[in-house]
């Protein structure tokens, strides 16, 4: 096996001489790659090694970006200021960097009107279009119709 360390000398041992060169140095024996010919292992210190590995994976997850989803509900007969006030709302969470869920919600009788809350979707994401681009087109799930946009980068 391939041994390689700090104050190591990098050279081919078998796995006696390599555990009494760690045990020397008061330190730990690790395999890193133990798939190669001849395998490599490296003398560290084990829990300094963990922490190090734990410390750079919570800096990773740090670094990610968290995805927001804000949801805009709509009636199909909304009026136009609503209708405005609800858009205003959108910008603002697109400005954001949130995705915004927009939903035509139908009560009752009112799923007759399909094609007028297809109308609205569309019509708000045209108004959107500056702003953020559509992820998901609009699609009836029940008595909601669901459009989903994301914002421009």
């Amino acid at each position: 096996m391939r041994v390689v360390g700090d104050n190591v000398d990098v050279g081919i041992y078998n796995i006696r001489e390599a555990i009494m060169i760690a045990d020397g140095q008061g330190l730990d024996l690790v395999e890193i790659s133990p798939s190669a010919n001849p395998p490599v292992c490296k003398v560290i210190d084990y829990k300094k090694f963990l922490y190090e590995q734990k410390k750079k994976a919570k800096e990773i997850k740090a670094k990610t970006a968290k995805i927001v989803v804000k949801e805009i509900r709509l009636g199909p007969n909304i009026d136009d200021h609503d209708f405005n006030f609800k858009l205003k709302h959108a910008i603002r969470f697109l400005q954001d960097g949130a995705k915004v869920k927009v939903d035509v919600f139908f009560k009752g009788r009112t799923i007759i009107y399909k094609e007028k809350g297809e109308y609205v979707l569309l019509r708000f994401a045209d108004e959107l279009e500056e702003y953020g681009k559509v992820e998901r087109l609009p699609k009836l799930e029940g008595k909601r119709m669901i459009m989903i946009i994301t914002p421009k980068k």
